[in-house]
């Protein structure tokens, strides 16, 4: 067997284990998919009658130069112009409020132009669908948002944000939702939509190697932010030795001058 075939077996292999909550797994469920991302919005936000006219999967947020950019998950827009970003975060740290806070600001920006008054900014929805019950509290969603601590009465701000708990089983659409989340086989699910679009990734041809493509991307992803956090070890090693001139290190590590100076600067390691 060939180094590409063996490659391509573990492909397969890691694809029969990926779920919804799988993000990367999640991105190809939600592509070209309008349908599906009305299905699962309707049900976290509670509108039955939400009606998404756009969906796009991957989306760069990248409006202010030199601000940290953003890779929405999936980012939809509905009927009334309402924005949602609907992100997979597995690990606890993903969660962080000030991700979400983050995540907020930037499609505020996003979506207000040079010219255009503040209340045209569009209602944002931002959900956080995560592993684990963050809060403990066995809730299917915790809706956070601002309010006027004096009065007590809602800010009315127009933004949202929602944390989704997977973890939830309730007898409910929502509990049958996060069920499929978790599912590897599609014979196991509640949901047609996801059903019928997981079999399609694992099992026709067409979106299997649809699926492998992504695998082979992200592994390669994987390689270079391990090679990354290789050469920024090396780097801060180098730095405080003084053996090298910043830009003698960039040469030899292959990395920007501009995080090399950020790594002088930053404090020492105890």
């Amino acid at each position: 067997m060939t180094r590409e075939e063996l490659r391509h077996q573990q492909n397969l292999q890691r694809l029969r284990g990926l779920r919804p909550i799988d993000d990367d797994f999640m991105r190809c469920l939600f592509k070209d998919n309008i349908p599906l991302a009305q299905l699962v919005l309707r049900i976290i936000t509670g509108k039955p009658d939400l009606i998404i006219t756009d969906c796009q999967t991957q989306k760069d947020m990248k409006r202010l130069a030199g601000a940290r950019s953003l890779c929405l998950d999936a980012y939809g827009t509905d009927a009334t112009g309402k924005k949602y970003d609907l992100e997979i975060q597995r690990a606890d740290k993903g969660a962080d409020p000030h991700r979400a806070r983050y995540h907020s600001s930037v499609m505020d920006v996003e979506n207000l132009s040079a010219g255009q008054e503040f209340r045209e900014l569009p209602d944002t929805y931002t959900i956080f669908i995560v592993e684990k019950d963050i809060y403990g509290l066995g809730e299917p969603v915790y809706p956070v948002e601002r309010m006027n601590l004096l009065t007590g009465r809602p800010f009315d701000d127009g933004e949202h944000i929602l944390y989704v708990n997977s973890e939830y089983r309730g007898d409910s659409d929502i509990g049958r939702l996060m069920h499929d989340f978790h599912c590897t086989n599609a014979e196991d699910m509640n949901f047609e939509l996801i059903a019928r679009r997981t079999r399609y990734l694992k099992q026709e041809p067409k979106g299997v190697r649809e699926m492998c493509k992504v695998l082979e991307e992200m592994c390669l992803q994987e390689r270079e932010e391990a090679t990354r956090e290789t050469a920024i070890i090396i780097a801060k090693k180098m730095i405080a030795k003084g053996v090298m001139s910043l830009e003698e290190i960039a040469q030899y590590t292959d990395l920007p001058l501009e995080d090399l100076q950020k790594l002088k600067l930053d404090p020492p390691e105890k």
